[in-house]
């Protein structure tokens, strides 16, 4: 729900005190040229500005900007350090290892730490076998998972997915993602390269070290035939 305007902390949008460091900084904004010229001393116009008699409109003082400035600063930090309410927050989910896997995830998907990668074999509505390697992060941000977490709708593979097969229909389709590049046509099988610091992810079982940064996950699940967790660690700069 958006704020209304009264719910704003005073100079939390105010650029008149977020575009300058200091008080003098923004009472020399307010100084010509000209005033110099004339003037020829820099601390007089300052005194001047302060008292309203150079500048536009009404001058804060220096009380009122050391306020707003540290309201906007409260504020901006406030909004960094917000927490965002998970989609598995509160919901119980014993007896169901996939989705305590997933909710294990989430934060760290949403915020950039972690991309996970998800291979799920299973059954669809049709009861006909699917598989598909699904990037978990994409999926968080482009859909509700709420339901999921609440047990309402199964988690499975879709045909948008990074790569998903049908065993019986033979359907097929890959798609790269804002994380990773698909590169299915490799010697060694099925990769996927993130895009942030280009490492590549070797998805073969028979693989011992899925990658840099990486690790494999086998998760027991009740609702899937098969299910693999890839965990990459994502190094951002600080």
């Amino acid at each position: 729900m958006a704020e209304e305007p009264g719910d704003i902390p005073n100079g939390a949008g105010d650029s008149t005190v977020t575009e300058f460091s200091t008080y003098e900084e923004y009472l020399d904004s307010q100084i010509t040229p000209l005033d110099l010229y004339y003037l020829e001393d820099k601390e007089l116009a300052r005194q001047l500005v302060e008292l309203g008699y150079r500048g536009s409109g009404e001058p804060l003082k220096r009380e009122e900007f050391e306020q707003r400035k540290k309201a906007a600063e409260n504020f901006r930090l406030s909004k960094r350090l917000a927490v965002k309410v998970l989609s598995s927050q509160g919901k119980d989910l014993q007896g169901y290892p996939f989705l305590q896997a997933l909710a294990e995830r989430e934060e760290a998907n949403r915020s950039g730490k972690l991309t996970s990668i998800l291979f799920i074999r299973t059954l669809n509505s049709k009861n006909q076998e699917i598989s598909g390697y699904i990037d978990y992060a994409h999926r968080l941000k482009s859909e509700n998972f709420e339901p999921y977490f609440a047990r309402l709708r199964p988690f499975v593979p879709r045909t948008s997915d990074m790569s998903f097969y049908n065993w019986e229909t033979q359907t097929c389709t890959s798609n790269s993602t804002p994380n990773f590049q698909v590169i299915a046509d490799n010697e060694n099988g099925l990769l996927f390269k993130n895009k942030r610091d280009r490492k590549i992810i070797n998805v073969d079982p028979k693989e011992e070290k899925p990658g840099d940064n990486t690790t494999r996950t086998v998760i027991a699940a009740q609702e899937h035939i098969q299910v693999v967790i890839y965990d990459h660690l994502t190094r951002r700069k600080s």
